[in-house]
């Protein structure tokens, strides 16, 4: 019989021509790796160097590949055929992840095992940016994408229940996945910021494709009425425009 364990955590890191900021990333989860975390990344077909980036942390990977894939849903659903651990967690090619943090988790999912969906706090841009991600409560999350999504861990249960990501969606996949337990999901929230999330992510670039797919997303899984999901849509391209009018340098 084999020894071997699985893990409790697989971080999962997708990557396509990344070679600019992926390096702070993994060095930010490699020294957080124990026997109870693994690491895998998924490498879109990069042609920047990225790929010798990789190959040259492989000893602390429990799994990468280099090949085309369709977005990064396809590839998260790739990674999630590989991973072993009981709990799943996405951390971007420009996000890095604080100190500790996996350590934290593992203590949350340790006193608390009958939580499926973990979530925290994380700094937007630079470690003093403006910070984002509240506790998981249904009657915010059918609204809008209350949590941080950066570094949270999803049991693996809920993918048994619900499937994998949707790859029909570019931007919004993530909400989507989790609109699907509704008022059903059992969430723990650790008040603290575990990352730092870049700003130069697909969602942050197109705006209104993301909030096209997050509508979509509500009406599909009748979260809200057709009516509410447009309104929320409008109010967050105002609040998009407000904010980048307020941000803009003269």
């Amino acid at each position: 019989m084999s020894n071997y364990s699985k893990p409790t955590i697989s971080i999962i890191t997708v990557v396509y021509n990344g070679a600019k900021t992926l390096r702070a990333t993994i060095e930010s989860i490699t020294p957080q790796l124990t026997d109870d975390i693994e690491y895998i990344i998924i490498d879109g077909g990069s042609n920047d160097g990225t790929q010798d980036i990789i190959q040259s942390y492989a000893h602390h990977l429990a799994y990468w590949t280099s090949e085309p894939d369709n977005g990064i849903y396809d590839a998260w659903n790739k990674a999630l055929a590989q991973a072993s651990g009981r709990y799943i967690g996405f951390v971007g090619a420009d996000d890095v992840l604080l100190p500790n943090t996996l350590a934290v988790y593992l203590n949350g999912i340790h006193k608390q095992p009958e939580v499926d969906y973990w979530s925290s706090r994380i700094a937007f841009g630079k470690i003093n940016g403006r910070i984002i991600g509240q506790p998981w409560r249904w009657k915010r999350f059918r609204r809008y994408m209350c949590v941080a999504h950066v570094g949270s861990l999803h049991s693996r249960n809920l993918y048994e229940r619900f499937g994998l990501y949707d790859t029909s969606y570019r931007i919004a996949g993530d909400y989507d996945f989790l609109l699907r337990s509704g008022s059903t999901l059992k969430a723990g929230f650790i008040d603290i910021v575990s990352a730092v999330m870049g700003d130069g992510g697909v969602s942050n670039r197109a705006v209104s494709l993301a909030l096209e797919e997050t509508a979509r997303a509500k009406i599909r899984h009748k979260a809200t009425s057709v009516a509410v999901a447009r309104i929320d849509q409008l109010l967050a391209q105002l609040k998009v425009a407000i904010r980048s009018r307020l941000t803009r340098k003269p």
